[in-house]
C-alpha cells in the first residue's frame, strides 16, 4: 500500500484518511497538508488506486469487505496505538466498516458523505448502475497529465474543484504508458466495481463502533442515505451528523476548512 505522510515522522500517526472511489490519497494533499504543523495524518491509497499495488479481484465480489481487511491489516503493521479513522464516500464507509471488527484501534471517526446503507437498502440496490456505466466510459488515456487537467477543469465531478486539487488528483491519477501517453492508475473496471459491490452494512457497522462518530452530509446528491433513520441516529449519544449547506458529494474539496476543523476535533475527544 502506498501512504503519503503529513507531519513530524517521529511523531506517532494521529490521523488515518482514506479516499474516494476512483481517486488517491494526493487529491487531499491541500486539504490535509495544513495540519502537518499539529497532527500526522497518514493519506492511503486504497486497493486499486494510486501507487498502491495490491492485486484486483472483480469476479465474484459483493462488497467492499476487501477494503475493510486491507485498512485493519494497515493498522495493525504500522500502528501501534488507536488513531482517528477517517475518509471521504468509500473511504468513510471503509474507515466505518473497519471501526466495527477493531474498535480498539479507533479512537473516533470522522466521515465526509460516507456511502452509507442499512442492509434491507443494500439489499435493494440493483439494475442499471448509471455510475458504475459511467466509470465504465471514462476516457482512460490521454497525451500528457496537462491534457488531462485541461479537460477535467470545470466539467462534471469536477466542476468545484480548485485547480490545485484537480492538479493533485491527476499527478497520482494518471501513470506514464509505454507509448509516452498517460493513463489512470485506477481502472475504470475496478471504478465500475466498487460502484457496484457498496453491499456492505453501515448501519449495523454504526451500532458495532464504540468511539464518537462526526458525520458530515452533503445537501446536493449526498451518498449518505440515512433521512429514514435520522432521527434515531441523532438521538445516538457517540453520533453527531449534519448536513452541509451548499455542498455536493465532494465537501471536503468545497469545504477543505471545515475538514480540518472536524479533523482537529475528532482528535481530542
Amino acid at each position: 500500500m502506498a501512504v503519503l505522510d503529513f507531519g513530524p515522522p517521529d511523531r506517532a500517526p494521529d490521523i488515518v484518511f482514506s479516499h474516494a472511489n476512483g481517486f488517491n490519497a494526493r487529491t487531499y494533499r491541500s486539504i490535509l497538508a495544513p495540519l502537518a504543523d499539529q497532527f500526522r495524518i497518514l493519506a492511503i491509497d486504497m486497493r486499486g488506486h494510486g501507487a498502491t499495488r495490491l492485486p484486483i479481484e472483480i469476479d465474484g465480489r459483493t462488497d467492499w469487505s476487501d477494503l475493510r481487511d486491507d485498512l485493519l491489516a494497515f493498522l495493525e503493521a504500522e500502528l501501534a496505538g488507536p488513531v482517528v479513522l477517517a475518509g471521504h464516500s468509500m473511504g468513510g464507509a471503509a474507515s466505518l466498516l473497519a471501526a466495527a471488527i477493531a474498535p480498539e484501534r479507533v479512537r473516533s471517526l470522522a466521515l465526509f458523505d460516507p456511502v452509507f446503507f442499512d442492509a434491507a437498502r443494500s439489499a435493494r440496490v440493483e439494475g442499471p448502475n448509471p455510475l458504475a456505466e459511467g466509470a465504465l466510459r471514462r476516457r482512460a488515456v490521454f497525451p500528457g497529465k496537462a491534457d488531462v487537467a485541461a479537460a477535467y477543469t470545470g466539467r462534471g465531478a469536477f466542476r468545484t474543484w480548485q485547480p490545485e486539487q484537480i492538479e493533485d488528483y491527476v499527478e497520482a491519477g494518471f501513470q506514464p504508458t509505454e507509448d509516452g501517453q498517460v493513463t489512470l492508475t485506477c481502472s475504470p473496471a475496478w471504478e465500475a466495481s466498487n460502484f457496484r459491490t457498496h453491499g456492505s452494512d453501515a448501519w449495523s457497522a454504526l451500532l458495532a463502533t464504540q468511539c464518537p462518530v462526526r458525520l458530515l452530509r452533503a445537501e446536493i446528491g449526498t451518498t449518505a442515505r440515512i433521512d429514514d433513520r435520522l432521527l434515531e441516529l441523532q438521538a445516538h449519544p457517540r453520533v453527531r451528523i449534519e448536513t452541509t449547506p451548499g455542498t455536493t458529494h465532494f465537501l471536503p474539496m468545497e469545504r477543505p476548512e471545515l475538514v480540518r476543523q472536524v479533523l482537529r476535533e475528532m482528535t481530542t475527544v
